[in-house]
């Protein structure tokens, strides 16, 4: 590598870098969305790690600021921003471009290297559109508290009055989960329950199913072990729908983690009559989650009013709830009653 390539590599290092650090500060302050934070973090670590392959010391060397005939050009609208949208915009199109040049003058003295600097060029792409298709969606995923399942043989009252009562006591996200329904059945009530949820500003999300996510214009899909992948459901439902994952294990989890999902669903936390399993992993997964990290995370299983405040001393900041909420005398209460406990939080 020799000192002119040294600067531009540089340069385009620099650029980079920074680019990176305003779609973070952007994801953090800006969007509130700690999903978006895990992955430009993720991102930004990738990007260090093979810059490693390039010496630091020749980097330095060829720096030369004063003698840089580009450093003071600059056209006006470089000094304008509308609002904090445009700067993301404008940081999210320096990245790919600064790679771009990476890439290419790699190629003069490390083929390997401006190989990996391609892939992450392309994971640029899908940075900018995760942040500004899904991640004001996904920072309101986040605040949810309260996640509740909708099944209709599970509900003591009217599915429908359930669901309203449900989101009259606090739940901020609802998920269709009916097995069954034929397909025509499942869309009709996915429309119906997502109107529903759109009129009150409640996020919702249709069990197993991307077509009829995307069908039903829901906020998202949940998937489990043996439904779609995540990368087909992206496909099928486009950039701007949630996809959250369910794990049983520390395997498990660690895989969902690597797929960079908007949420991750641990557990079941307690035996649980609605979705009984052979092995419980319950709260130590929960905690090895919240530890390893931003991505929201849902406990899920056996969770009552009874034991939420052991999820919550371990970490939980949100949870998913079925028989607890949809099976109660009094639905509105119940929902009420969780919610209540992450006052504060």
């Amino acid at each position: 590598m020799n000192r002119e390539i040294a600067r531009i590599i540089d340069a385009n290092f620099n650029r980079a870098r920074e680019a990176l650090r305003v779609m973070e500060d952007y994801a953090r302050f800006i969007l509130d969305d700690p999903a978006g934070c895990e992955v430009l973090k993720r991102y930004r670590h990738d990007f260090a790690h093979c810059m490693r392959g390039v010496s630091l010391d020749s980097l330095l060397l060829s720096r030369d600021i004063l003698s840089d005939v580009g450093a003071n050009i600059s056209i006006p609208s470089e000094q304008q921003r509308s609002n904090p949208r445009e700067v993301l915009v404008a940081a999210a199109k320096r990245l790919p471009e600064a790679l771009r040049t990476i890439e290419e003058y790699t190629k003069t003295f490390d083929a390997d290297l401006s190989s990996v600097i391609e892939s992450l060029r392309y994971r640029a792409y899908e940075l900018e559109q995760r942040l500004l298709v899904r991640g004001q969606k996904s920072a309101r995923f986040a605040k949810v508290r309260l996640y509740v399942l909708i099944t209709e043989s599970l509900c003591r009252q009217d599915w429908w009055a359930t669901a309203e009562e449900a989101i009259a006591g606090g739940a901020g996200c609802l998920q269709l989960r009916e097995k069954s329904l034929d397909d025509d059945g499942l869309l009709k009530r996915a429309r119906r329950l997502g109107g529903l949820c759109r009129d009150n500003g409640v996020l919702f999300i249709v069990n197993d199913r991307p077509d009829i996510a995307l069908l039903s214009d829901a906020d998202g899909v949940h998937l489990g072990r043996n439904d779609m992948s995540p990368a087909d459901a992206r496909r099928t439902m486009g950039p701007d729908r949630l996809i959250g994952i369910s794990t049983h294990t520390s395997k498990q989890f660690r895989a969902a983690m690597n797929l960079a999902p908007d949420y991750i669903s641990v557990g079941p936390m307690f035996d649980s009559e609605t979705k009984p399993q052979s092995q419980v992993p319950g709260v130590e997964l929960l905690r090895l989650a919240v530890n390893e990290t931003e991505i929201p995370i849902v406990p899920i299983g056996g969770i009552t009013t009874e034991n939420v405040d052991i999820l919550i001393k371990a970490g939980a900041r949100r949870v998913c709830v079925c028989s607890a909420v949809i099976g109660a005398d009094d639905v509105k209460a119940a929902a009420g009653a969780f919610v209540s406990r992450f006052e504060g939080e």
